[in-house]
């Protein structure tokens, strides 16, 4: 479905990402982690288009997405959140997914079902009149992130921390809720989470970065107790 391979990405004299290879299959649901600044969110900004990668190539679907613009990718279907939720200010809840879907599908065409679905599906369909900026509380700005994103009928979905900064109940009762997508829309899904529990419960399989480089793939349990994981988080190798 997506496959990545030896991606750099420099910045200046900074490596921030150093022959990256990784795939996503389809259905499948692969968790990247690692410390602040390992270029889990360059890899993100890379696939949908924010940045220009020095080297490598992607391909998604048959496609490839690095000699396209922003736009065509979202209408290949990859959909993403960004960490800061980003609502578009002055308009409701519903008017920023008429927004999504109007920019975001091939077609330009508003589904006012589909947008009440993917209202109802991430809990916002009783907020669907409010101003989107001023009268969400935390964690319905990041589900808004989410349904934005599922407004333009993605096939992958990626989700930058989508999780951060939520307390315990709220991010069970928001990471069901995103299983409950998954299934219900067919979705593929790449998570960036800090949150090790997290990725251990959504994630069929993860993907390690340290300082711009993949350094463990596979699945979650035995790539947690990889001696390099460890190191890379904590300094210290298992006894």
């Amino acid at each position: 479905m997506l496959k990545v391979e030896n991606l750099s990405v420099n910045f200046g004299g900074v490596r921030a990402l150093q022959d990256v290879s990784f795939e996503v299959q389809t259905h499948e649901v692969l968790g990247l982690v690692g410390p602040n600044g390992a270029g889990k969110t360059t890899s993100f900004n890379v696939l949908s288009g924010t940045v220009r990668p020095t080297a490598g190539s992607v391909t998604y679907e048959g496609h490839d997405i690095l000699k396209s613009s922003m736009h065509q990718r979202v209408t290949f279907g990859i959909g993403r959140t960004f960490q800061i939720p980003q609502p578009m200010h002055e308009l409701s809840v519903r008017e920023n997914l008429i927004v999504a879907q109007r920019f975001g599908r091939p077609d330009g065409k508003v589904k006012q079902e589909r947008i009440d679905e993917i209202l109802e599906s991430v809990n916002l369909l009783h907020k669907a009149e409010a101003d989107a900026a001023t009268e969400l509380a935390l964690t319905e700005r990041k589900a808004l992130e989410v349904a934005k994103a599922l407004a333009t009928e993605p096939t992958l979905l990626m989700l930058d921390e989508v999780l951060a900064g939520l307390e315990t109940t709220s991010k069970k009762l928001f990471m069901q809720t995103l299983k409950n997508i998954r299934e219900k829309y067919s979705l593929s899904m790449i998570v960036i989470e800090h949150d090790i529990e997290t990725i251990m419960n959504m994630c069929d399989r993860v993907v390690v970065f340290n300082f711009g480089k993949v350094i463990a793939d596979g699945d979650p349990e035995e790539t947690f107790r990889n001696p390099e994981v460890v190191r890379s988080y904590t300094g210290e190798v298992p006894a």
